[in-house]
């Protein structure tokens, strides 16, 4: 679980709602017909820039902003080194029980097992490296395309009750609650764009980086194990990856 995006979205939605409450009666801002603008076209219009399969996909892909076992690159690291020192005193043969923390390393350690020729072994990671990072960011392209749809559908929204409430300019009484409903929209559409989707774009964006980076890693490391370098060899090559101060302290 990321504490910080279930803290993040509940904290930003306590305090607007919060507000509503302190200030007010909070079933002044609940508008259906304002709710089904937004919300809905938002995702229709969203659902037009995408192919359906990509746009029923990212709910899925979604939950990564929320449930994600991230693996550091430092443990990965260890990981590499050990089978490295196993390899070397029992050859590629030997890594064939071993169970690791990424199922990508683990496909990438069958093919070393099978025998495969070191450019053939560099090519598949590589693919299934580029077909996630393609997938994942089909995900938060979605979510950032509803934040770039959502507060236009606010707006739209807005116009339309500013016509309506001109339209019906001989009930003065009525103008300021017809006012109140048509900013409603423009509400739904801000708060939906900078609390929930972007945010959600955003995280996934840094996740789809994250595994970018421990997959790039983890093929570096196997083809170094492939091509039989020393283990601190290959430590000392991967903690690369990391940044300059974690580099210093663990070495």
């Amino acid at each position: 679980m990321d504490i910080a995006t279930l803290v993040g979205l509940i904290g930003s939605l306590g305090i607007v709602v919060a507000a509503m409450v302190t200030g007010g009666d909070v079933g002044t801002f609940v508008n259906p017909p304002s709710l089904l603008i937004v919300v809905g076209g938002t995702l229709l219009v969203a659902l037009m820039k995408f192919t359906l399969g990509q746009f029923l996909t990212a709910g899925k892909i979604a939950g990564k902003a929320f449930m994600f076992k991230s693996i550091s690159p430092e443990d990965i690291i260890n990981e590499t080194v050990e089978l490295a020192d196993a390899a070397r005193k029992g050859g590629l043969l030997s890594l064939e029980d071993k169970t690791v923390s990424s199922d990508f390393m683990q496909r990438g350690i069958q093919l070393l097992v099978d025998g495969h020729d070191p450019d053939i072994v560099r090519t598949l990671l590589n693919k299934e490296m580029k077909l996630t990072y393609e997938r994942h960011e089909f995900g938060s392209d979605i979510f950032r395309a509803m934040g770039d749809v959502a507060p236009a559908m606010g707006m739209i929204g807005t116009l339309v009750g500013l016509v309506q409430m001109l339209a019906n300019m001989s009930d003065p009484k009525s103008i300021g609650p017809a006012m109140a409903v048509a900013l409603l929209t423009t509400l739904y559409g801000a708060m939906i764009a900078t609390m929930i989707v972007l945010p959600m774009a955003d995280k996934l964006s840094m996740r789809k980086n994250e595994e970018a980076l421990n997959q790039a890693l983890i093929i570096d490391g196997l083809l170094a194990i492939q091509a039989g370098q020393n283990p601190r060899v290959i430590e000392q090559m991967l903690r690369n990856y990391l940044p300059e101060k974690k580099r210093v302290m663990a070495s």
